[in-house]
């Protein structure tokens, strides 16, 4: 199962809204056959894995598939259909099919064909490959995920603002492979005027670009010199300026006229509404984005409730000031009972950081401080 989960990552970020899933098919104790899922609409692992055997399995073959196999007709015919003609007579299978009304069902289908069925191997593991998948499939909500470097007492960049490199090229990288994972990626217009960033996924030597969000209420990226990187690069029709009434149907043609998309949201003021937007993409099939800052946007997405996921590479470094600048602010915490909490949480070593995530688990009551924001509360 362990080699089928890194089968299934060879469609890493390229199955969307699909999931990643690998298949292998074993005869006599060794791997004959692999296959994966590489694109929505396309085979599924299951399919390609018996299509790369080319031939009938054997009496002993046993098929090991990181997810349950699907027993409906979508773009594809169902795989349960596929394994029982092929005369595979045993499947172990990492993960059960998130969605509820699926659920259990090709199992089902898999031993009324007369197939052994052994479940739930690797599961946690092979779960983790879908986070996205997973979350749009129970939820119907596209996945916000944030991502953030920060020292041992969780700044992100000294009280001058120097933070380039708190962590080192190891955990940029798994950053990048993350980057590639996501369809879409966003940061806020201080972020975007500060590092001018590329914001492409560069992988094995290899660069990709998702889409590319900016948040600015006001439109005051947009400038009659030295536009940003997102505006004039070869990639900019894959960057859409999100904004506001307020940001200057001016400035909305300019960006336009230059090949860059613009939605404008509703929203307080200035702010784009977060619900708003995730409703936008659910409505374009972006079902998931990759917020890398900066502090202000991350923090406004945490106190509205909107953040779900949350990588942290943790690096051996201490600033030990209490002007450094820390990912995360605005909120008035006084007991544990209303810290915001991760949940599913996993660790891994990237060099010498250590990067942990998982879901957002939010309190039952959270407060913004009053000394930066509005005092109000937000319960769900």
């Amino acid at each position: 199962m362990r080699r089928a989960i890194e089968v299934a990552k060879r469609g890493w970020g390229d199955t969307h809204p699909n999931p990643l899933v690998g298949a292998l098919i074993v005869e006599g104790g060794e791997v004959v056959a692999e296959g994966h899922h590489a694109k929505a609409g396309e085979a599924h692992a299951e399919v390609n894995a018996l299509r790369a055997l080319g031939r009938k399995p054997r009496n002993d073959a046993t098929l090991y598939v990181t997810l349950e196999p699907c027993c409906t007709h979508g773009r594809t015919p169902p795989c349960t259909d596929a394994i029982v003609d092929a005369g595979i007579t045993r499947v172990v299978i990492g993960a059960t099919d998130p969605n509820p009304a699926h659920a259990g069902k090709g199992f089902d289908v898999l031993r009324a064909g007369g197939v052994e069925v052994t479940s739930g191997v690797l599961a946690a593991e092979c779960d983790d490959l879908n986070l996205i998948f997973n979350h749009w499939i129970a939820t119907g909500r596209p996945l916000f995920a944030a991502k953030s470097g920060v020292t041992l007492d969780g700044k992100v960049a000294t009280r001058t603002g120097d933070s380039k490199w708190i962590t080192g090229e190891p955990a940029r990288a798994n950053g990048h492979l993350w980057r590639r994972y996501f369809p879409a990626i966003a940061i806020g217009a201080g972020t975007l005027r500060a590092d001018n960033p590329r914001l492409t996924a560069r992988v094995s030597g290899v660069e990709w670009c998702p889409w590319r969000f900016v948040f600015d209420g006001l439109l005051r990226s947009v400038l009659d010199q030295h536009m940003p990187n997102l505006y004039t690069d070869e990639f900019r029709e894959r960057t859409i300026v999100v904004t506001t009434t307020h940001g200057g149907l001016g400035y909305v043609r300019k960006l336009n006229s230059m090949g860059v998309k613009t939605w404008v949201l509703p929203g307080a003021g200035t702010k784009v509404s977060f619900a708003d937007f995730r409703r936008r993409c659910a409505d374009e099939g972006i079902d998931g984005v990759f917020f890398e800052g900066g502090a202000q946007l991350l923090s406004e997405l945490l106190q509205a409730r909107e953040l779900d996921y949350l990588f942290t590479y943790h690096a051996p470094v201490l600033f030990a000031d209490d002007k450094g600048k820390a990912i995360f602010r605005g909120l008035r915490t006084e007991t544990l009972a209303n810290a915001v909490r991760l949940e599913r949480v996993r660790h891994e070593a990237h060099g010498d950081d250590t990067l942990m995530r998982g879901f957002v688990k939010y309190p039952e009551k959270m407060f913004v401080d009053e000394a930066t924001f509005s005092k109000r509360s937000l319960v769900e």
